[in-house]
């Protein structure tokens, strides 16, 4: 009776989700003003009247856009490193990212098929939504440097793959949820997230195409009506086939490999014990054997 006891109590603590940053007021508060920044920087288009004066710097406010959410991504981090991101979360952290730059250029350029969307769905919904922005966010700038590919579509990258992966974090049931029905869960979740990657991220390299070069371009003095019909000819013609490969690999990886690298993140975040608190004791009170 004992042993069994002790059982229950046992899968009780490893079902309970450990979290390497625990969200606090000013780390929301970051997030919400980083969040609605970003959606009038990927959404200007439509948000802005044809006769303002926005629009008419349509090949420009890209860039300022690009400029401001770097600023911004970069104090949500600290803002969230300062509520909690320890040495062991800044250590998992560092892992996680590099591996999942490494990941990137395994299918980059061959129709979206990449293995790094899986990774970052299983850690975000292991590490919590606080963390898996932030890794969403290093991870795509690494793989960036890894690559070549800075330019000004990297901070929409940050933060679109930041809104991705903490997206994972933010599912239902992460105490409760284990098993097949949670992968199936976070496969659905991929593959519906790796579209609307593609198509947020659309809409940030969209305006700087020329209404005059195409039919499916942004047009300053087109009605809202007319942009959206516009963008969505653009993503059915330019994205769609690597969106779908983007989607399929994420499904793929999630329900052949979603469990057992899901029981990894889940042993190394036990170990690491995040929030177990920290104390020093004097040496002296050490008690050394005789």
């Amino acid at each position: 009776m004992t042993v069994r006891r002790a059982g229950e109590v046992r899968q009780a603590r490893d079902v309970r989700q450990a979290r390497a940053v625990r969200l606090g007021p000013r780390s929301l508060a970051a997030l919400a003003l980083v969040s609605a920044v970003g959606v009038v920087a990927f959404g200007w288009p439509f948000l802005a009247p044809p006769a303002s004066a926005l629009t008419a710097h349509a090949q420009d406010a890209p860039w300022l856009f690009a400029g401001l959410l770097v600023l911004l991504v970069a104090v949500v981090a600290a803002t969230i490193s300062e509520s909690g991101l320890g040495p062991k979360a800044v250590a998992m952290l560092g892992v996680l990212a590099a591996t999942g730059a490494a990941l990137r250029p395994i299918g980059a350029g061959t129709a979206g098929l990449e293995p790094m969307f899986f990774l970052m769905v299983l850690s975000g919904r292991v590490l919590g939504p606080g963390f898996g922005f932030v890794l969403g966010a290093i991870t795509m700038f690494a793989s960036a440097l890894l690559t070549g590919g800075v330019g000004p579509w990297l901070p929409f990258q940050m933060l679109a793959m930041g809104w991705f992966t903490m997206g994972a974090g933010l599912l239902p049931g992460p105490d409760r949820l284990r098993g097949r029905p949670e992968v199936w869960l976070l496969a659905g979740y991929g593959f519906l997230a790796a579209f609307a990657y593609g198509t947020v991220m659309n809409m940030a390299g969209w305006p700087f195409m020329s209404a005059l070069a195409s039919g499916i371009a942004f047009d300053p003095d087109a009605s809202l009506a007319g942009n959206l019909a516009r963008f969505t000819a653009y993503c059915l013609a330019t994205s769609l086939g690597w969106d779908l490969g983007r989607a399929v690999i994420t499904v793929v990886l999630t329900l052949t490999l979603g469990r057992p690298v899901l029981k990894a993140l889940r042993r190394a975040t036990r170990r690491a014990a995040f929030e177990a608190p920290v104390t020093f004791r004097d040496p002296a009170e050490v008690k050394h054997p005789t």
